[in-house]
């Protein structure tokens, strides 16, 4: 039996909450008591009855409050992490709202199919600025629509009759003239273009005014001649003739004693911590310099036989399921990259969801902080452990993790990753960072499961770091730094 409990209890931390962080990310005031008031355990969603109008008011009210929750969940990460008087003890009501946040999602993909299967729209998905939504368009079987008022005639009268059925006699629902669709479109994009355009604005004001105070003469006291570049004007050692401007990556580079780490990379069910489920995580360990521990097993199958285990041990692959909601909805992308079907991986058919899943995420924790471990592109394994690993926020904010990422690497130190007009910074995926640096031949591609890329990354990651030390480049160069390296809180570099 689940144990849904926490997600009540995570309201007692709104006190706490609502002291430090009186406003979402879009500037709104925000209404704790909604927010009390939310069943996070059983469900946020609205389930309508089968009727047309129902299904539209139920993703409307559906979209709205997904909007409140997410804006609400995307301001806790700054707030929690400059609460530097901790006034905020714990990360459970983000998480818990997160929880709840994910199957709300389900529940109005659940209405957009059921839409559809009503003939009430087409749904499309469109890539608008920096999300891909669900685009709402006329359902064109049944009759004309009008698009510019964004609704559709379901009546099956206008233009007569037509060589097929029409939509209300091929369906047992009873249609009604129109169903709008210009208040049931989804925000999503419009709503983070125009959080960006704050940030812009905001970071724009704040380099003006350090501008202004440094032509005043008013930070000569701490910088004579103004306030340098974060992390110096020189890139960070790189070992190539191009030189990429520092970067707010080159944070969680890797120090020159660097040693034991853990890969891991995870799968998920989209791109989005606060909408999406964890499917698969793998991970493993080696060591960068030192001897690989005696009496580890001396093989490992990966799914991929013609990966060798080489130096890596302590290997692990972590399935985990979704919702009986989302399993049904299914995910092709998702199915043909990975080559994981989420229809069988309903909790239904014996799967645990990692986020309900205690036991799995402590197990985790307990791994992630007993070294540095190492990822590609690692903050989008750090905001989906914020949201799913009870404990993760608060250890990384007391500075127990340490993060180490090899896409700044590829970027900054690899001769390969050259600037193209398809790739303005280089091409540091994965894919071509392991290949460059021979933990992957060009017959084969980045297998795009977790524990398989863990290996490919790691093995890079260590043929670089040993051309790197050889050349006196990266962290052996003149900015390089000692110790291990990578971001970690709380700690001086």
């Amino acid at each position: 039996m689940i144990d849904r409990t926490w997600l009540d209890a995570a309201k007692e931390d709104i006190p706490q909450w609502a002291a430090s962080m009186p406003k979402d990310a879009d500037g709104t005031t925000i209404d704790w008591d909604w927010v009390r008031s939310l069943d996070l355990a059983h469900g946020v969603g609205t389930i309508p009855e089968s009727t047309p109008q129902s299904i539209h008011d139920a993703l409307k009210a559906d979209y709205a409050t997904r909007e409140r929750l997410e804006s609400i969940i995307a301001q806790c990460n700054s707030a929690f992490m400059t609460d530097f008087d901790r006034f905020i003890g714990s990360y459970r009501l983000p998480r818990a709202l997160a929880y709840a946040n994910r199957r709300l999602n389900d529940n109005i993909n659940t209405l957009l199919r059921l839409g559809e299967q009503q003939h009430l729209w087409v749904v499309s998905r469109e890539r608008r600025g920096r999300a891909t939504i669900a685009v709402l368009k006329p359902y064109s079987g049944s009759g004309p629509s009008n698009d510019d008022q964004g609704m559709l005639d379901l009546s099956g009268e206008a233009g007569g009759t037509s060589a097929g059925n029409t939509a209300a006699e091929n369906s047992d629902v009873k249609f009604p003239t129109t169903v709008a669709l210009d208040d049931v479109q989804d925000r999503t994009a419009a709503i983070l273009d125009a959080r960006a355009e704050r940030r812009k604005a905001q970071r724009f004001q704040k380099r003006a005014g350090d501008a202004a105070m440094a032509r005043a003469n008013l930070s000569g006291a701490t910088s004579p001649g103004g306030a340098a570049l974060p992390g110096g004007a020189a890139a960070s050692g790189n070992a190539t003739g191009h030189h990429p401007k520092p970067d707010w990556r080159d944070a969680y580079l890797p120090g020159r004693d660097v040693d034991a780490v853990m890969g891991i990379d995870i799968e998920t069910t989209g791109i989005d911590p606060a909408r999406d489920y964890i499917i698969d995580v793998g991970f493993e360990f080696m060591n960068m310099a030192s001897p690989r521990p005696a009496g580890e097993p001396e093989t490992y199958a990966y799914e991929q036989g013609y990966y060798a285990a080489g130096d890596a041990y302590g290997q692990s692959r972590l399935a985990f399921g979704v919702p009986p909601e989302n399993a049904a909805l299914g995910n092709a992308l998702i199915a043909k990259l990975t080559g994981i079907d989420v229809r069988g991986r309903s909790s239904e058919a014996g799967y645990r969801l990692f986020d309900e899943w205690p036991q799995a995420q402590a197990g985790l924790l307990a791994r992630l902080t007993q070294q540095p471990y190492v990822a590609h592109n690692a903050t989008f394994e750090h905001s989906w452990f914020m949201l799913n690993v009870a404990g993760y926020a608060e250890s990384y904010r007391a500075g127990r993790i340490t993060i180490i990422d090899t896409l700044p690497m590829s970027r900054q130190w690899d001769p390969g990753a050259v600037p193209t007009n398809e790739h303005p910074y280089g091409d540091n995926t994965l894919d071509a960072y392991a290949k460059r640096q021979g933990a992957l031949d060009s017959a084969h591609n980045e297998r795009h499961l977790g524990l398989e890329d863990s290996h490919i990354m790691l093995v890079a990651m260590k043929h670089h770091l040993a051309a790197l030390k050889a050349q006196g480049k990266g962290p052996w160069g003149s900015t390089g730094r000692a110790g291990v390296g990578g971001k970690s809180c709380g700690r001086k570099r």
